[in-house]
């Protein structure tokens, strides 16, 4: 069984790791309207990647101070991030609830949200901006590459411990175990299946595994709005002794994705308070 708390919002079937993908229900995705923007809405956590250039844009990321460095992808999904990471150098771990799962059941998962993904992008080109990309096509093509390139590194990646089975808000690692931790298209845009008290526990505990700082992208919610509790949430963060920063970004795939939430302690590791 997968760690933590949000695995059963994954998938109808994520409870029992080896069932039958087909019995996943067909409206995983569904259409919405939030005021007057219009938005998607995501009914559970997809298992949707991207590549180590997406990163490197939207983090941002400079690579040539990575080597020699440890980095933490969390809800990591099939992105490609940590097996091109690991081929340059990087000390690159993923963790997300499915790892652990065999390789044809992940390569089952991406089939499925990859066609309700991109059907989503197809249905509201409105939303998208694809500053990165020419158009939904190179896109598509792009997240496809990046979920091939994760599947034929997933089993020897799993076993060397570079893909470990975890989910915030209780992640399986010491504190500081990380320079750099990084969580990537699951708090704030599910802002609608994961509460206040969430968001608050998943960013103190992606503090507390790293030794340097966490990067958080995006900072809105699936209709482009920023995340509505951010000021309350970075309160509390600075009560608990962690630094925020909201930092615009070069990249912006779809409406209101041009920030991320940058975190730092400023207590010492032995004083921050472990989970």
């Amino acid at each position: 069984m997968p760690f933590g708390v949000y695995p059963q919002l994954h998938h109808h079937f994520v409870m029992n790791s080896f069932s039958n993908p087909s019995s996943v229900s067909s409206s995983v995705f569904t259409s919405a309207a939030s005021g007057v923007l219009s938005s998607f809405e995501l009914s559970s956590v997809a298992f949707f990647g991207r590549s180590l250039a997406e990163y490197t844009q939207f983090f941002p990321l400079d690579l040539e101070a990575l080597p020699g460095r440890s980095v933490l992808d969390v809800a990591a999904g099939p992105s490609s991030f940590t097996s091109a990471a690991t081929r340059l150098g990087i000390r690159a771990t993923a963790v997300d609830p499915l790892y652990g799962c065999r390789a044809e059941t992940l390569a089952a998962y991406v089939r499925l949200d990859y066609v309700r993904t991109v059907a989503q992008m197809r249905a509201k080109p409105e939303i998208f901006r694809l500053k990165s990309f020419s158009s939904i096509d190179e896109a598509e093509r792009d997240r496809r590459a990046a979920a091939e390139e994760f599947l034929a590194d997933y089993e020897a990646g799993f076993l060397d411990n570079r893909y470990v089975g975890g989910a915030l808000p209780r992640l399986p690692f010491a504190d500081g175990s990380f320079d750099v931790v990084l969580c990537a298209h699951l708090l704030f845009i599910y802002e609608r299946l994961f509460d206040y008290a969430f968001h608050l526990a998943a960013c103190r505990e992606l503090v507390r595994v790293s030794r340097d700082e966490v990067r958080i992208h995006p900072v809105c919610g699936p209709d482009g709005r920023p995340y509505a509790e951010l000021e309350r949430l970075r309160t509390d963060l600075a009560a608990a002794g962690i630094r925020s920063q909201v930092v615009a970004v070069n990249y912006e795939f779809f409406r209101g994705s041009d920030t991320t939430l940058v975190l730092e302690r400023r207590v010492k590791q032995a004083d921050f308070v472990t989970y």
